[in-house]
């Protein structure tokens, strides 16, 4: 498996390097939340219960999904439509990339924006979980620093595209 660090130095793989731990961090998080179910349906099985098994595995879920984004942009891992550019050359190729990091920056600094301020109304109106009186905007902080590093990410994926664009290749 390519690091996300790979080719990147200083600042840049500095927040790689973040990046990469994010997504683990994630991972483990969704690794608890399965682990939560197996001794949920164990316990139903033998006539007792886990109270608030799915309102944490909601919250678990949303986190680990939030904490691949970064990654996931970072490692160029988004989803693509290669039949349409296999004709293409390199530099028309780094303008499609280029112009798809652009968006992507687009929409994940306004994503931060809007999320940032759902956890703000969330937290004003002291909204909490059904069964476990979980406070529901301490699960969009984790979101927010993950759509924080979202934004660094597309920041670094569209100065490298740029990049590659002005040398003329991929």
């Amino acid at each position: 498996m390519q690091s996300a660090r790979s080719g990147r130095s200083g600042i840049a793989g500095a927040a790689a390097g973040l990046i990469e731990l994010w997504a683990l961090a994630g991972g483990a998080v969704l690794a608890l939340v399965m682990l939560m179910n197996v001794v949920s349906v164990g316990l139903s099985m033998a006539g007792s219960s886990f109270p608030g098994d799915f309102e944490l595995t909601e919250i678990g879920v949303a986190v680990a999904a939030f904490a691949f984004l970064p990654y996931v942009q970072l490692m160029d891992g988004n989803v693509s439509a290669d039949i349409f550019t296999q004709a293409a050359g390199p530099r028309l190729l780094a303008l499609f990339r280029s112009l798809a990091c652009a968006v992507a920056l687009m929409f994940a600094a306004l994503l931060l924006w809007k999320m940032y301020d759902g956890m703000l109304s969330q937290r004003e109106y002291g909204y909490e979980t059904a069964i476990l009186q979980f406070p529901i905007w301490l699960g969009f902080v984790p979101a927010v620093v993950s759509l924080g590093l979202l934004v660094v990410a597309a920041g670094m994926t569209l100065a490298e595209a740029l990049r590659d664009l002005a040398r003329g290749h991929e």
